[in-house]
């Protein structure tokens, strides 16, 4: 038999006394050379666990000498100590491959991610709990990017406090964060503190840490500087978002393309329809403070964030409008441009009052996550061009990464592709 034991920084005092006469039974015992060194006096055999191919190696001919000697009885067995519990990101997957289950018992002990969260005093049964010793960090960039609620992180001397910070301040998030850093937890040297995520550059941790990132709640409603926003391609982070999907907005380098597509001019009237946050529309109203934007959402709290939007950047040539199109487009002015970034099921319903109700020369762009609504839109538009020759479009599929840090390198995250579907009823094309 071989049993596999969890044991924390607190050592054989954190064991229980069968666990314990278990261990004490141990013809063989394998460990690091801390988990061996709480059992000084052991008289079993002792394998540190170093290479562990060549570990399971050395296991697995101990027990076949043994059952070749005819010697293998419950007074000849091996333990495995290893931190914490040994089916959570720990060896004990590595054994379940190896060794047939039934020759296997786990013994778990408290796992420092349990120790984590109940130091900081916080519910985790609704954690992500991730993994990137020896791993790559896109499962957290994805994490971040999808704006969880709680983080907590296994690291390694790469992928260390300081480079997961950096990581953080580089994706231009729309949330803030939190950042526990939890080291030796249960021994006599832990320490658990909530850092700055600007302070933590040149930290030094012991290399028994976790790391805790806590989202925070939406940006205050408190104004801020102006003068300090670029006029063009504001930052994800300034604007509020939804606090359960805070990534769900248009990114920013897609929002530059889409005004640039829309061949804005002064003094028009604009209607942006599933505004979602209401991130174009407010780049465009900084732009062209003469026009009149018309942000039209469905839902309450898509209405909520862009009037909260509105305020914060002090834009009063904005129309917040809470209705679901296309019905709510009959009672609107008739716009000179159109943009579209959601839609739902009715694409081609919208599509028939827009084309009924944009102005002479006017253009509509369209931004579609999905092969399917592209498919909606472009057999409308082969059924308009059947009854009005003068409509023409072009497509820009769009395909953007943006570069993270990757502890001392770079490398690219991709955002999700977006297809720009601009159409227009004159020559603007030629």
């Amino acid at each position: 038999m071989i049993y596999v034991v969890g044991i924390g920084l607190d050592g054989a005092s954190g064991l229980s006394e069968s666990v314990l006469n278990v261990i004490a039974g141990a013809t063989i015992l394998v460990g690091s050379d801390r988990h061996l060194s709480y059992f000084p006096e052991h008289p079993a055999f002792r394998l540190i666990l170093g290479d562990l191919t060549e570990t399971i190696v050395a296991i697995r001919q101990q027990l076949t000498r043994w059952e070749s000697e005819k010697k293998q009885s419950t007074n000849n067995y091996i333990v495995i100590l290893v931190s914490g519990d040994p089916l959570f990101f720990g060896l004990g997957r590595l054994l379940i491959a190896e060794f047939p289950s039934e020759q296997l018992t786990f013994y778990p002990h408290i796992s420092s991610i349990q120790l984590a969260f109940n130091r900081i005093k916080i519910p985790w049964q609704d954690a992500r709990i991730l993994s990137v010793h020896g791993r790559s960090m896109e499962t957290l960039i994805q994490a971040l990017q999808q704006g969880a609620e709680k983080i907590a992180i296994l690291t390694d001397n790469l992928y260390n406090p300081p480079a997961i910070a950096q990581l953080i301040k580089s994706l231009d998030l729309p949330s803030r964060y939190q950042f526990w850093v939890c080291e030796n937890l249960g021994g006599k040297d832990e320490r658990v503190q909530q850092w700055e995520i600007e302070s933590l550059k040149n930290q030094e941790f012991s290399s028994l840490n976790i790391v805790i990132l806590l989202r925070e709640s939406a940006l205050g409603l408190e104004p801020f500087d102006l003068s300090k926003i670029p006029t063009f391609g504001i930052p994800d982070q300034l604007f509020f978002s939804y606090s359960d999907r805070p990534g769900l907005m248009t990114k920013r380098e897609v929002r530059t393309l889409i005004l640039g597509e829309l061949a804005l001019q002064p003094k028009q009237t604009i209607w942006d329809i599933g505004a979602g946050t209401g991130s174009v529309s407010i780049e465009i109203a900084r732009l062209f403070p003469d026009s009149t934007v018309y942000s039209i959402e469905k839902t309450a709290a898509g209405t909520t964030l862009i009037e909260q939007n509105r305020q914060r950047f002090q834009v009063n040539n904005l129309v917040s409008i809470h209705g679901e199109a296309p019905e709510i487009l009959h009672h609107l002015r008739s716009p000179n441009r159109i943009f579209i970034g959601g839609s739902g099921s009715n694409l081609s319903e919208i599509l028939g009052i827009c084309s009924i109700r944009l102005s002479p020369g006017g253009v509509i762009v369209l931004a579609l996550a999905t092969i399917e609504h592209l498919n909606t839109a472009l057999n409308w538009l082969d059924q308009r061009k059947r009854i009005e020759r003068s409509w023409s479009y072009r497509i820009l599929n769009v395909q953007l990464s943006r570069s993270v840090p990757v502890a001392n390198l770079t490398r690219f995250s991709p955002l999700n592709p977006v297809t720009l579907l601009t159409i227009s009823h004159h020559s603007l094309f030629a």
